[in-house]
């Protein structure tokens, strides 16, 4: 079977579908029927790339309704975020409330049976979301995507469109669903294959799919899914559930449940977290804009990282080593190969004697080690001048004493980033601090003692709460230094 793209689609095997009410956390113990719904739904993502929920509700076949009649049979699109205040003049179609409601809580339940499948607390991963309900005039980070599209000729930049809108997508949140009224949606299952998802689906069933910020806090375990819309005559409903602004995507439980994690997988904002992706993300796009003749060079396989990186420890693979069998390991695998002295792949006998220096894998591990800490590094240097330009021009003015004599010098920038950078970092890691809090502070840290584990750009800190082990990212402005008397109080009721 081909695809009209020219790529091999896998047979036609149906998805798992689970029932929401099936997989829906409730107080008691579990019962069989939500055991076998949770399995279904983990092992069709895994096998898959995605797995179906049946609704009961008849929201979503509304909303669909409603969006053919809003945009009239024309292709557009609109994005509802719950809490966001209508601008003068701007419609919005029927019945999105209720269906931004629907889906919430059908991407909530589905999150909850993945933590548990992995012996986490099904209620895990809730502080990374948007509080539920959301406070009043706050604008929710997850999104609703309504969408409408029809065939129509084909030229120019008009071609351009559909063809990033068959490209493969990768959602950033944590799970992804959809609704649509005619099929169109594949997915690529782990070897590679692209098959139709939604074929047997109705209105009121939704395709699930995992993100990115799931994959990241369980370590990978959860693998991403990929997907891609190839009908053009349909209208879509399309539910991301992210993380809110100032959560930190950390795997620390997936570690407290005995999981092993590698060493790529460290606790990061997740606006820091969307950041990358949106950079990746353009990268991809500049790249259709390039002439064809020039694309045959881009790789667009992400797997290099982790094929030249310890599976165990995350680290590249620089001191790699051969085996007589042929295989090359490095770091803890290394480690464990030599203990088991048996080869993890091809199960061959393994004597350490033999063992010798893989230096052309070695090599190539080193450089592209380098290359993504330089991807990184620009990436971080991006997000710095885009986001520090207007927090510099508001700190400038309230330097006072010898700070704002320091703008008077002859090395004019070096000076003005010197005064800016002492006002933004006036603490340092390992310091402890008074959680004072401003308007966007959980009222739980309020009052709170806490130390500062590490220093994230434009004058935010990563800090750990002392009573309660919780980390937070907040602004230099919401903290205080502890008095040196009340932290020798501390380290001496330590001891």
């Amino acid at each position: 079977m081909t695809h009209r793209h020219g790529i091999p689609s896998a047979p036609s095997l149906p998805l798992a579908r689970v029932r929401l009410e099936d997989v829906a956390p409730h107080d008691g113990a579990a019962a069989p029927a939500y055991a076998r719904a949770v399995g279904a739904l983990v092992a069709s993502l895994a096998r898959r790339g995605a797995a179906v929920l049946e609704l009961p509700a008849a929201v979503v076949h509304c909303a669909l309704e409603s969006a053919r009649a809003f945009f009239r049979g024309r292709p557009a699109a609109y994005l509802y975020r719950a809490g966001r205040t209508l601008e003068d003049g701007e419609l919005s179609p029927a019945c999105m409330a209720d269906a931004f409601r629907c889906l919430g809580k059908a991407a909530r339940a589905a999150l909850s049976a993945i933590a548990g499948h992995l012996r986490l607390r099904t209620d895990v991963f809730n502080h990374l979301l948007d509080d539920a309900p959301l406070p009043i005039n706050e604008v929710s980070s997850s999104e609703l995507l309504v969408a409408y599209s029809h065939e129509q000729p084909q030229s120019g930049q008009a071609l351009m469109g559909c063809l990033r809108s068959s490209m493969p997508v990768v959602d950033r949140g944590f799970v992804t669903l959809v609704a649509s009224d005619h099929p169109g949606i594949e997915v690529c299952d782990p070897n590679g294959h692209w098959y139709l998802a939604d074929g047997g689906s109705g209105p009121s069933d939704l395709l699930l799919l995992t993100g990115s910020s799931l994959s990241h806090v369980t370590a990978g375990l959860r693998p991403i899914s990929r997907y891609r819309d190839t009908n053009e005559n349909r209208a879509s409903l399309t539910f991301r559930l992210m993380p809110h602004a100032n959560a930190i995507l950390d795997c620390s439980p997936i570690l407290a449940a005995g999981h092993s994690i590698r060493q790529i997988y460290q606790p990061i904002p997740a606006s820091q977290f969307m950041d990358d992706s949106c950079a990746e993300d353009h990268d991809v796009f500049s790249h259709l804009e390039e002439p064809l003749e020039s694309q045959g060079n881009f790789v667009s396989d992400p797997s290099l990282r982790s094929v030249l990186s310890d599976p165990l420890s995350g680290a590249f693979l620089e001191d790699a080593m051969v085996l007589q069998c042929g295989h090359s390991f490095g770091g803890l695998m290394l480690k464990k190969v030599i203990e088991m002295a048996r080869c993890t792949i091809c199960n061959g006998e393994v004597d350490p004697a033999s063992l010798f220096p893989n230096l052309a894998l070695r090599a190539v591990a080193t450089v592209v080690k380098m290359e993504d800490d330089r991807r990184l590094f620009h990436n971080a240097a991006l997000r710095k001048r885009r986001k520090g330009v207007t927090e510099h021009a508001t700190d400038v003015p309230k330097c006072t004493g010898s700070s704002s004599r320091v703008l008077h010098d002859e090395n004019g920038a070096e000076s003005l980033a010197a005064a800016v950078k002492g006002v933004q970092y006036p603490f340092m890691v390992g310091e402890r601090v008074l959680i004072m809090g401003n308007k966007r502070t959980p009222e739980k840290f309020v009052g709170k003692k806490a130390v500062v584990t590490s220093q994230c750009l434009n004058g935010w800190y990563l800090v750990k709460a002392l009573d309660s082990g919780e980390s937070t990212r907040l602004q230099y402005r919401s903290l205080r230094k502890v008095p040196e008397m009340q932290t020798q109080g501390l380290v001496s009721l330590r001891d």
